[in-house]
């Protein structure tokens, strides 16, 4: 059996965490999932089997950071599942964690590996705690704290320009630069720092995410349109970027998949 819940962050919080999910599997028997690339940053906790990524034929940390991530990977589960998910804003997590967010790209890193005693405190009461609701607050406890050691006078800027990212098809470096006030080169180090990636690779995973959203809520549109609303030169340009992202091209996706955006659902 399987539940999964998604919980708001309070209003305070909300300008740097998306939401938190909870998975709990009990389902018997080796379960395989894709991930494609989100857009966000995120930290979790696992409270119960660890899930295997099959790529590198290792088992994600008991408790991690997953950096921003350039493409597809499996991860199978094998036993009893129970995660809990702490997903930040795109521009937030260097804010949260004290680190160039860069450091992180295409990385799992275990909290035990990171010198951050409060983190590893986290970590453990989240582990030991009985209920998901403490969970969730002992993490928001943690978010406050550290939001009081001041946050990057970039955050309102980089805000500014992910929104405008959301709701704009057809943008580039230079218009973002001009939001930001900031040169083009100054830009471009602050929003990798801030945000794990280079600009013109997060409007890669974006735009994929859009092409997921779309097609999640309009599942008969053709292909030709579809690349149209989301941004692509043409439709083999969407091809091209899709496969390089999820490992297969759209209608092959639609074959084994559900389409769900994971960036514009929440």
């Amino acid at each position: 059996m399987q539940t999964y819940r998604i919980i708001q962050p309070t209003p305070a919080l909300k300008p740097f965490i998306r939401y938190y999910w909870i998975l709990q599997d009990r389902s018997s028997g080796i379960v395989t999932q894709r991930t494609l690339p989100t857009g966000c940053m995120s930290l979790v906790f696992h409270r119960g089997d660890r899930l295997k990524v099959t790529s590198r034929n290792e088992f994600q940390p008991h408790s991690f950071i997953c950096g921003q991530e350039s493409g597809y990977s499996d991860v199978t589960s094998t036993g009893d599942i129970e995660m809990i998910v702490v997903v930040f804003q795109p521009h937030a997590a260097k804010t949260i964690f004290r680190m160039s967010a860069a450091l992180l790209r295409d990385r799992n890193v275990a909290v035990a590996d990171i010198e951050n005693t409060a983190l590893r405190d986290l970590a453990h009461k989240v582990e030991d705690s009985k209920n998901h609701d403490t969970c969730i607050e002992l993490i928001e406890d943690y978010l406050y704290k550290c939001l009081t050691y001041g946050v990057s006078y970039h955050l309102p800027r980089l805000a500014e320009v992910v929104r405008h990212i959301n709701n704009s098809t057809q943008t580039n470096i230079k218009t973002f630069a001009n939001i930001a006030c900031l040169s083009e080169k100054q830009f471009s180090r602050v929003f990798s720092e801030h945000i794990g990636t280079t600009p013109k690779d997060f409007l890669r995973v974006v735009r994929m995410q859009r092409t997921l959203s779309v097609l999640q809520h309009n599942p008969g549109i053709g292909f030709a349109r579809l690349s149209y609303e989301c941004g692509y030169t043409d439709q083999s340009h969407m091809i091209k970027e899709f496969k390089l992202f999820s490992g297969c091209t759209p209608k092959e996706y639609l074959a084994r998949y559900t389409p769900v955006s994971d960036y514009f659902n929440f």
